[in-house]
């Protein structure tokens, strides 16, 4: 009996540990290090045309900072959706 329950007892073992051995889908520190980059990149353009003071502009701005807070706590994936959705706020100031 103990050596059955012993081979039970490793075989869970290895089936917990391979399955955390996976690669984790998603984003990485990298992907939303270059959303953050691409999307204050436009905000600056958007800026010096002086779409500074429009509402989508606000918006963007605004989820850009949770983006950066997203990635300060390693939330990559939050922090890239946030970025994506403020390039699209910041293409619809630029549109008026």
């Amino acid at each position: 009996m103990k050596k059955v329950t012993m081979f039970l007892l490793l075989s869970v073992t290895v089936l917990v540990l391979a399955s955390c051995a996976g690669s984790r889908k998603g984003y990485n520190a990298a992907q939303c290090r270059q959303a953050l980059d691409t999307a204050y990149d436009e905000l600056s353009f958007a800026k010096s045309e002086g779409f500074a003071g429009t509402v989508n502009y606000t918006k963007a701005a605004s989820l850009l900072t949770a983006a950066k807070t997203n990635q300060t706590f390693e939330s990559y994936d939050a922090c890239v959706n946030n970025a994506e959705k403020a390039r699209y706020y910041i293409r619809e100031s630029r549109k008026g």
